[in-house]
C-alpha cells in the first residue's frame, strides 16, 4: 500500500512527514546574487520512525535534477512542494537511510494565505532567509516540522565581497577567483524554520563583555549613534538573560542588520535579523533586540512541537522584554503588565484561546502579550524565587528539546510544589481575560 503523508501540523498544512526524522543535513550551496540563482546538493541522514519504503520532503519552486538513496540513483516525483522519494527497500523502524538531492533554480518565498510569505528573499543587494513558520523549503529539501530537529553542515559559495552569515559557527572561509566559500557547522539540534542564510555587503562588529562571542553583521554605512543605542548593549543583555534563565545555549550570538528596511525582525538559531530601520534610539527598537535575543532560550533551544503552543515562544520572549525594561531603569515588569493587560482587555479582535489560538491568530499580538501576562500571573501566585527557578530549570531540563504546553504546566507545578490547574485553565483555555493578580 502506498504511504500517504498529508503533513504533520494543521496550523501549517502540507508540511512535514511524521514517518521519519532527519538526524543531519549537509547542504552545499552555490548562489549567484545577480540573477538570484541557487544550486545545491543536500544530503540528509534520515531515521525511520516506522517501517518505510518511501518518504516525502518539502521543497518549493526549485527543480530537482537527481536523487540518490544510499549512493544509488532513486526514483522520485516532485509535485507541488512535495518531493516523494522511493527508497528501493523497506527501511525498518530505527534504521537510517541517506538521501541526497541535487537541485537548482530561482528560489522563491513560500506563500500562505494565513501566514503570508516566508523563506528565501532577494534584497536590493543580497539575501535574507526568514523562514518562520513555513519558509524552509524555499531553499533546501527538508522534513519541515518544528519537532524534527537536526544538526547541520552548511557551505555557501557566493561572489567575493559579500559576507555570508549562517545559523551556525564559521569553521572555514576560502576565496578562489571571484568567489568565496563559507562553511558553517550547527552542532546543536535545530528546527528547519530556524536555519538561515544571510548574504550582503556587510562588516563584522565584535562586541565584548558577554559570556560568549557576540557580534553584529551590518552595513558599513550606518547611523553610529542610533546603532549603538539599539544594539550597543547586546553583551550586557545576553549576560542578564544568562543570569536569569541559565547559561546561553549556543556557542555565539550574531545580529544581522540588512541594508534594507524590514517589516519585522526575526530570530534564527544563534542569529537574529533586523532591517536598518531598527537602528533607532527608542524603546520599540530596544525591546525587539531583547525579544529576538531571548528567543535563543525560548524557541530556539527549547522548541515547541506543534505551532498551537507558540505562546511558549512569544509569551516568554515578550516577558523577557519587560524584564530588560526594568533592568535598565525604564518601566517595571508590573507597570508593563498593567499597561498591556488593559490593551488586551479592550482589544476587539476575534476571540482567542492562548493555548490553541488557531492558525489565523498564531501571530496575533495578544498571543505575545497575553502569554507574557500568563507568566506574570504565575509569578504573582508562586513568588519570585520559585518563578525564576521554574524558568531556569525549564531551560536546563529541555535544552535542545521539544516541548508542549502540558509539559510546561506539569513542570511549573512540580517546581512550585502546588496545583496550578486553575490558573493555567483561566489564562490559557478561557477566552475571557482574567484579572491581573495583585
Amino acid at each position: 500500500m502506498r504511504q500517504q503523508h498529508a503533513g504533520t501540523d494543521d496550523y501549517v498544512p502540507g508540511h512535514g512527514d511524521a514517518s521519519f526524522g532527519v538526524e543531519h543535513y549537509d547542504l552545499e550551496l552555490d548562489y549567484k546574487v545577480a540573477g538570484n540563482r541557487l544550486s545545491g546538493e543536500a544530503t540528509l541522514r534520515c531515521r525511520a520512525l516506522a517501517p518505510i519504503s518511501r518518504l516525502e520532503l518539502d521543497l518549493h519552486a526549485l527543480k530537482v535534477a537527481r536523487v540518490h538513496v544510499d549512493g544509488t540513483s532513486a526514483r522520485y516525483s516532485h509535485r507541488g512542494d512535495r518531493l516523494a522519494v522511493t527508497l528501493g527497500r523497506t527501511v525498518p523502524e530505527g534504521e537510517s537511510v541517506e538521501v541526497r538531492v541535487r537541485y537548482a533554480g530561482t528560489p522563491k518565498q513560500v506563500r500562505s494565505r494565513r501566514h503570508g510569505q516566508a523563506g528565501w528573499e532577494e534584497l536590493s543587494d543580497g539575501v535574507i532567509v526568514a523562514a518562520q513558520p513555513h519558509g524552509a523549503p524555499s531553499w533546501f529539501p527538508c522534513n519541515d516540522r518544528p519537532d524534527d530537529k537536526a544538526t547541520y553542515d552548511i557551505t555557501v559559495t557566493a561572489a567575493k565581497g559579500y559576507h555570508v552569515a549562517v545559523a551556525g559557527e564559521l569553521v572555514d572561509r576560502s576565496t578562489r577567483g571571484s568567489t568565496s566559500t563559507w562553511t558553517y557547522v550547527q552542532d546543536a539540534p535545530m528546527a528547519t524554520y530556524l536555519a538561515t542564510v544571510q548574504i550582503g555587503r556587510y562588516e563584522v562588529i565584535d562586541q565584548a563583555g558577554a559570556p560568549v562571542p557576540v557580534r553584529v553583521v551590518a552595513p558599513a554605512a550606518r547611523p553610529e549613534k542610533d546603532f549603538e543605542a539599539a544594539f550597543g548593549m547586546q553583551p550586557q543583555m545576553l549576560g542578564f538573560f544568562a543570569e536569569t534563565f541559565g547559561d546561553y545555549p549556543f556557542a555565539s550570538y550574531t545580529a544581522v542588520i540588512t541594508d534594507d528596511d524590514l517589516e519585522i525582525p526575526l530570530e534564527s538559531q544563534g542569529l537574529s535579523t533586523f532591517g536598518r530601520n531598527f537602528m533607532r534610539d527608542d524603546w520599540e527598537c530596544i525591546r525587539l533586540v531583547a525579544h529576538e535575543l531571548s528567543h535563543q532560550w525560548w524557541g530556539n533551544s527549547v522548541t515547541l512541537g506543534h505551532w498551537r503552543d507558540i505562546w511558549l515562544h512569544e509569551g516568554f520572549a515578550c516577558y523577557s522584554e519587560w524584564l530588560w525594561s526594568e533592568r535598565i531603569g525604564l518601566m517595571t515588569v508590573g507597570e508593563r503588565a498593567e499597561v498591556h493587560h488593559e490593551r488586551v482587555r479592550t482589544d476587539d479582535g476575534d476571540e482567542l484561546l492562548l493555548g490553541d489560538p488557531g492558525p489565523d491568530l498564531m501571530f496575533d499580538d495578544r498571543v505575545y502579550k497575553r502569554g507574557a501576562l500568563t507568566l506574570h500571573a504565575l509569578r504573582r501566585q508562586i513568588g519570585d524565587a520559585r518563578f525564576f527557578e521554574v524558568l531556569r530549570t525549564w531551560c536546563e531540563e529541555n535544552q535542545f528539546g521539544t516541548v508542549t504546553t502540558a509539559m510546561f504546566v506539569e513542570h511549573a507545578e512540580r517546581v512550585a510544589g502546588e496545583d496550578l490547574g486553575e490558573l493555567f485553565e483561566a489564562w490559557l483555555y478561557t477566552v475571557e481575560l482574567p484579572p491581573l493578580p495583585d
